[in-house]
């Protein structure tokens, strides 16, 4: 599985093209009032469903590892017990089936690891692959230590136990600077939402006021104007708000 990219299928896939489909029809009528622009706008539906499945594939990368860091603290535990390395595996994936769903992303591929350490495959280039598949810094920092630990005879519990702590800390970090923020993207979802409050006001406390505004190309050159200043201006704000540890 290719953890960089991330494909909506079935009712996900349909359900995010609706509402794609319905933003876009809300911004057509609200900024042009023609079936028309409803139309030529639809194609947003397809963007629309690009980004949403940037957003999950990101989501899904965050939660692996979190649950990565549980899946290497059961190897470490089972390393505690006087299991080998190759044994270890073997025993995180039933500590982590007390845990996760076989179908979970985690126990998928600690089943896998397993499964090749069985086949005589190589450890070192089985988290090679889990890294480079994932993208995941933790993991490929893991990985990287893993490897020279294993071929110097390092101590494999303290690294672990280490890289667990370390990946523990930066998501409860992570955690905290997401609730520090979580009020100002409440406020920058609303004033997202304003701009287009302000036009269905105007339509109901004034109608006719703006109909200069359409059916006439000054007023569509003015709306387009807006609607372009607009969305830079929502970009923006999620890109401000976006931030990584």
């Amino acid at each position: 599985m290719d953890y960089s990219v991330y494909h909506a299928k079935g009712k996900e896939k349909a359900g995010i093209l609706l509402k794609g489909f319905l933003l876009s029809s809300i911004v057509a009528v609200l900024f042009y009032k023609s079936i028309i622009a409803v139309i030529l706008f639809s194609p947003f539906s397809i963007l629309f469903l690009k980004w949403q499945e940037k957003k999950l594939c990101k989501a899904r990368k965050w939660k692996f590892n979190q649950d990565f860091k549980q899946g290497i603290v059961a190897l470490n535990a089972a390393l505690n017990a006087g299991y080998s390395i190759e044994n270890a595996f073997r025993e995180a994936c039933k500590d982590l089936a007390l845990l996760y769903d076989k179908k979970s992303d985690v126990m998928i591929e600690f089943s896998n690891i397993s499964k090749q350490i069985s086949l005589n495959k190589n450890i070192e280039e089985l988290l090679e692959d889990l890294a480079l598949r994932t993208e995941i810094e933790d993991i490929e920092t893991f990985c990287e230590i893993f490897k020279t630990a294993k071929r110097t005879g390092g101590n494999l519990m303290k690294i672990i136990s280490h890289t667990a702590d370390n990946i523990g800390d930066r998501i409860e970090i992570q955690r905290e600077m997401e609730t520090l923020i979580a009020q100002k993207k409440l406020e920058a979802n609303i004033m997202s939402v304003v701009p287009l409050g302000i036009v269905v006001y105007l339509w109901i406390s004034s109608p006719g006021f703006m109909d200069v505004m359409y059916h006439n190309p000054f007023g569509w050159g003015v709306m387009s104007a807006v609607l372009v200043a607009y969305l830079i201006g929502y970009l923006w704000m999620q890109k401000i708000m976006n931030i990584e540890l």
